[in-house]
């Protein structure tokens, strides 16, 4: 009885070892394959070109304020911010959530009222990291040409 269990037990190790076998070969086989293939260097290539491509596309989108002539899109700009800076903090991706409401505050006519508003709103934990990340936005926003009004550095100590 005992022989029987054994070789149970060395059958089902086999058959592992030779299912693990298939496995390594088969992943062998089909990287050989694509190796080979003449249009392989160009197709990574072009793979890279697009993802570095995509990337600067997010970054560009990240930082892309709106023409600050063009009265509607600002206010469009600022209703977006808002709504993603709530949904990210609702997820719980407070990082996200703090960029955006920043971007919606240093657009705003009127910051100082919109800061107290958040400050009765949001968490203290967040809101301090929203008055943290502020003046970082708005150095960053001095330094790119503008062709419309000149936006003027916030000043936070307004806030109650």
């Amino acid at each position: 009885m005992i022989t029987t269990e054994v070789s149970k037990t060395a059958i089902s190790a086999a058959a592992a070892g030779f299912a693990g076998l298939c496995f390594v070969g088969y992943c062998i086989y089909f990287d050989r394959k694509r190796r080979s293939d003449p249009n392989f260097k160009s197709n990574l290539r072009k793979k890279r070109l697009m993802a570095k491509e995509q990337e600067q596309a997010a970054r560009a989108a990240k930082s892309a304020f709106p023409d600050f002539s063009d009265q509607q899109a600002v206010q469009r700009f600022f209703l977006q911010e808002v709504q993603m800076g709530e949904s990210y903090l609702e997820q719980g991706d407070v990082e996200k959530g703090v960029e955006h409401l920043a971007n919606a505050v240093v657009v705003c006519g009127q910051p100082t009222e919109l800061l107290n508003v958040l400050q009765r709103t949001l968490p203290e934990r967040v809101f301090e990291l929203l008055i943290k990340k502020l003046p970082e936005l708005g150095k960053n926003l001095m330094r790119r040409p503008q062709t419309g009004p000149v936006i003027k550095e916030l000043d936070v100590s307004d806030v109650e």
